[in-house]
């Protein structure tokens, strides 16, 4: 028994040669959602920016993640596949994005904007973490739509035959999963981890952060096991595929940033960002 693949057509428009995807527009939507909830906190003076500092901290974001993800997959995922076709490189449309690489590009954009800002570096990264994760359930459904990185064969009754498949069997929807939990369970999580935080007194720089690097890494590690891994490389390690191990480094690093965050200065309602 399997639910019907929707087969959404990727692309929303065409005109000539100009094609809208479904895929960018997710990408757009996800960065939409994080500016309005970077910008409120700026607003309420919860974020020491003006409102033209985070349109240039967008320019800084924008190209840092699709610098940091691009080089990750080719680098990782389809190594020497750019060199014949260089100019492959930059039709991101076509796919080939990294998470991992999108997150360090993003930190490393990050860094050089809180230096030419003087802005604390935790102090916008606890924020971005929480603006960017609904980008992450945007994604996730842009991929679902494109009918990639699809899931491992199942049984379950709401497997799903996805058109990319050449086996044409059913298999889970992990791309919903990841969605949901990335992007909508993981924001909720944030959200009510920062509340409690601040109000018994343990919120620290960072907290947030090393909270994202902890739940993302954790929940992605346990969603792995229902996706398919990546033909190019199958399984990395026994059982577990590179994303895993990326993710396991991920939760490790969430632990340790977050043990060095409970020794940092705690952080009052009024000073919270």
């Amino acid at each position: 028994m399997t639910i019907p693949y929707p087969r959404i057509d990727p692309e929303l428009f065409r005109l000539g040669p100009f094609a809208v995807r479904w895929y960018g527009l997710m990408y757009v939507a996800g960065f939409t959602v994080g500016y309005q909830l970077m910008r409120r906190r700026i607003e309420r003076g919860l974020l020491p920016l003006t409102v033209r500092d985070l349109d240039t901290l967008i320019v800084y974001l924008v190209v840092g993640m699709l610098a940091g993800a691009r080089l990750m997959y080719a680098i990782v995922y389809e190594p020497g596949h750019y060199l014949g076709d260089p100019l492959e490189f930059v039709r991101i449309w076509h796919g080939g994005l990294s998470f991992h690489g999108a997150l360090i590009g993003i930190a490393a954009a990050s860094v050089v904007f809180a230096r030419g800002h003087r802005v604390p570096f935790w102090r916008l990264a606890d924020v971005l973490v929480l603006a960017g994760t609904p980008g992450l359930f945007f994604g996730r459904i842009g991929n679902f739509i494109n009918g990639e990185l699809y899931g491992r064969v199942t049984g379950v009754p709401w497997a799903m035959v996805f058109p990319a498949d050449p086996l044409h069997l059913p298999r889970h929807p992990s791309q919903l999963y990841e969605a949901v939990a990335e992007g909508l369970v993981l924001f909720g999580i944030l959200w009510t981890v920062e509340r409690i935080a601040l109000a018994r007194g343990w919120y620290g720089r960072g907290a947030l952060a090393a909270t994202f690097l902890l739940g993302y890494g954790a929940m992605r590690f346990l969603l792995e096991f229902t996706r398919q891994p990546d033909a190019q490389l199958g399984f990395a390690l026994g059982p577990f595929s590179v994303g895993q191990l990326l993710c396991g480094a991920m939760a490790v690093a969430g632990v340790g940033l977050l043990w060095w965050s409970r020794r940092q200065p705690v952080i009052s309602e009024a000073g919270r960002g």
